[in-house]
């Protein structure tokens, strides 16, 4: 199993069913529906908001600086298990701060469980788009504090109708505080929030990005400039932004020489974790050992606090990402 490095990954979105029913236990709280197999069969949805009504519904389950622990210890030993060496993990506070659990208890489990993990990770705060910049920049402000517990900011939940230029100021904020960049686009919305996230919110990551294909001027620039892109294979099929795996871009990106990673997005929900994608693009698309291999060298280079030339320390943010050579990862 190659080395990698996993950079987009929502750690709600690793709540596996047998956790969501042993936290609701663990808090007394009632669920829609309250054994595993049940839970389970909910995650038939048909699109990205259909998908985020479940997401939350279990997110529900989240009480306590333990709970957030040991959904963060469990990501972390499935990561192992999947040669993950390295991880970049988002997390939404508020998808909890607005169900009343405090900051406190999210920085404290979160961090205590990477500090004591299998595999080495860094925290990125994420902004819910749906929630507007207001409450973006106020997440932002009330985070501040904790700030030696993330490297980074990113921007995720339903992207249509919230444009990355919406939250420029608040990007603005978390880049005078020498934190890191991303934002979801080209998932669902087309090239030109890919190009809003660049210019606008100064991104040094493109979440998603597959729609960036569809505007060569785009493509070359991504090209030319090293910009990483974290492509989700197999959330990409399951919320149907590809009609299957077969007709994945995700080849054509390689070929344009686009600085591609592959990664699990929210794999509780789709269907696996990164090594399950990997071997999906070897079984379904017939994808190569040195095409994966490029793939896995390039999420190394992509990331944010893995060099191993200083002991896996945070690059400051704005500099050049390190194109490590096979032997380096």
């Amino acid at each position: 199993m190659r080395p990698k490095a996993e950079l987009h990954l929502h750690i709600e979105g690793t709540l596996e069913p047998e956790l969501v029913v042993d936290l609701a236990r663990r808090n007394r709280i009632e669920l829609p529906a309250f054994d595993v197999e049940a839970v389970r069969a909910r995650n038939d949805f048909a699109d990205l908001r259909s998908f985020l009504d479940v997401y939350y519904d279990n997110l529900a389950v989240l009480r306590t600086e333990e709970d957030f622990h040991d959904l963060a210890a469990a990501y972390l030993r499935r990561a192992a298990a999947q040669g993950v060496r390295h991880a970049e993990i988002f997390f939404d506070p508020q998808a909890h701060t607005s169900r009343g659990v405090p900051l406190e208890a999210v920085f404290g489990g979160l961090s205590a469980a990477l500090r004591d993990g299998e595999v080495p990770a860094a925290l990125i705060l994420c902004f819910l788009r749906d929630r507007g910049a207001e409450e973006a920049e106020r997440t932002l402000r009330a985070a501040l504090p904790f700030r030696e517990h993330f490297i980074g900011v990113g921007l995720d939940s339903a992207e249509v109708g919230y444009p990355p230029s919406l939250f420029r100021r608040v990007f603005d904020i978390a880049a005078a505080e020498g934190l890191h960049r991303v934002a979801h686009a080209g998932e669902e919305g087309g090239p030109d929030y890919v190009w809003e996230a660049l210019d606008v919110l100064g991104v040094e990551r493109v979440d998603h990005g597959i729609r960036a294909m569809e505007d060569p001027q785009l493509v070359a620039r991504l090209r030319e400039e090293r910009i990483p892109l974290t492509v989700c294979p197999l959330s990409n099929v399951r919320l149907r932004v590809v009609p299957s795996l077969r007709d994945h871009i995700l080849p054509a990106m390689l070929d344009e020489g686009l600085v591609v990673t592959v990664n699990s997005d929210d794999p509780a929900y789709f269907g696996g974790y990164v090594e399950d994608n990997y071997e999906a693009l070897r079984r379904e698309l017939g994808m190569t050992g040195e095409q994966l291999d490029r793939i896995a060298r390039n999420s190394f280079a992509a990331a944010f606090a893995y060099d191993p030339r200083h002991g896996g320390g945070a690059r400051p943010a704005g500099q050049a990402p390190h194109h490590y050579s096979p032997a380096e990862t």
